[in-house]
């Protein structure tokens, strides 16, 4: 039976966020201290609006988008037409913001990043130069520093029993206290297009997962995850021409 262990009693620096994310690439550092573990960043993105937000509109902001009134938005951003902001949401410099992006409450989006045609977040961080740029989900999760999703990747934040989300890693299961959990990728993740992360998996620095692949729990910084699947090829079989 897996040893269950509860975070705020048993601090273990295998999930320190500063083994997933580099707190040079966030304008925000201070969300980091004082956690013992990275997914208690998931709910401190919540607080983050809160506590002194300030809406602004720096960036270009064309016409056919919807902003919500708690929107910030940076210098030399540019949010396209058919972006929906629902806000609150704070958006830093150099962003861009494609058609079809919907992003709902609860979002950071650092300097560099990129959000996509038909892309959808919610309870989101993306560190800098994070790109989500085509058909992804991303659900109370954290991408950091240039990580990357292809095109249909999902970060699912919901299990279908709509329980409390654990982490497993080996013989260990950790109580994140949390029922909506989607991912915590480190800097420079790969993700390949249809993968699909499930609830509470956390993806180490460098780390890359291929397409196609259905991930779930901790994956080690470098690693690389592959699906292999068995392809069968035939030949097709000639229809009998019959004659009168």
């Amino acid at each position: 039976m897996s040893q269950r262990q509860d975070p705020a009693e048993n601090p273990d620096s295998l999930f320190a966020p500063d083994r997933y994310l580099d707190a040079s690439h966030t304008a925000h550092p201070g969300l980091l201290e004082g956690a013992h573990y990275v997914w208690e960043l998931i709910n401190r993105i919540r607080l983050f609006f809160l506590e002194g937000f300030v809406p602004a509109i720096h960036g270009t902001v064309a016409q056919g988008s919807c902003l919500g009134q708690e929107v910030f938005v940076g210098k030399g951003t540019v949010i396209e037409p058919g972006v929906v902001i629902e806000g609150p949401a704070w958006i830093g410099e150099e962003c861009h913001l494609r058609p079809g992006a919907y992003l709902r409450p609860y979002v950071i989006v650092e300097k560099g990043s990129v959000v996509g045609n038909s892309c959808e977040l919610k309870n989101a961080w993306l560190f800098e130069e994070a790109e989500v740029p085509h058909f992804n989900y991303v659900g109370d999760s954290i991408l950091g520093y240039r990580a990357h999703l292809g095109a249909g990747a999902i970060l699912s934040n919901l299990k279908l029993t709509r329980d409390e989300v654990c982490v497993r890693h080996g013989s260990l299961l950790f109580r994140t206290g949390l029922r909506k959990f989607g991912a915590i990728l480190g800097d420079r993740v790969e993700v390949g297009c249809n993968a699909v992360l499930n609830p509470g998996s956390i993806v180490g620095r460098d780390a890359c997962i291929y397409p196609g692949v259905v991930w779930r729990g901790v994956l080690e910084e470098g690693a690389i995850v592959k699906w292999r699947p068995t392809l069968e090829v035939t030949c097709k079989k000639k229809r009998s021409s019959k004659t009168g």
